[in-house]
């Protein structure tokens, strides 16, 4: 297309450069409200709350680690189940910093988060309801019941699978 119709392959470079601009800017204002929000619940110790609530099922999921490694975990979570993305690796980092024991491999608690973080249920996706909103999408939360449906297998399997993968990393170190 560029040797054949070099003229209408610049035009369609640069209008995709504007529309990935204009995208860009969009989801920036909305990663922009979702990091203010998660630092509210910081300042207003939200996240404690949180921690506190989710507290069961961080100690059964990640064993071992200490209260502020688990509060970053449970803003992590909680940030993911309302969708906000990107928004969450802040916490995603800190959480895995807190549990970093040196070395040059990843503990079981670490690859846990990242699977937890890659299969997340979302009860409100909002960055995808935010995307469809942007793109003129008639019903753009008719995604909720299919996301949490979704969401909540990949994060049951993906669970299941890291604790299995851990059981066998285990079982291989003591033979």
């Amino acid at each position: 297309m560029l040797v054949v119709d070099p003229e209408n392959a610049f035009n369609t470079m640069l209008s995709g450069s504007e529309q990935a601009l204009n995208l860009s800017i969009k989801l920036l204002a909305v990663y922009a409200l979702w990091l203010g929000i998660l630092q509210i619940i910081e300042d207003t110790g939200l996240d404690k709350v949180f921690a506190k609530w989710l507290n069961p099922i961080i100690r059964w999921l990640f064993p071992n680690v200490d209260e502020y490694t688990s509060g970053q975990i449970a803003i992590n979570l909680t940030s993911n189940l309302l969708g906000m993305g990107n928004a969450c690796t802040p916490s995603g980092i800190n959480a895995i910093a807190g549990m970093y024991k040196g070395g040059k491999v990843i503990n079981s608690n670490m690859a846990l988060l990242v699977v937890l973080n890659t299969t997340n249920i979302q009860l409100i996706p909002t960055t995808i309801i935010g995307i469809r909103i942007l793109h003129n999408s008639v019903m753009a939360s008719s995604i909720i019941i299919p996301t949490i449906i979704t969401s909540a297998v990949s994060v049951v399997f993906g669970v299941l699978m890291a604790k299995l993968c851990a059981k066998i990393s285990r079982k291989g170190e003591a033979e």
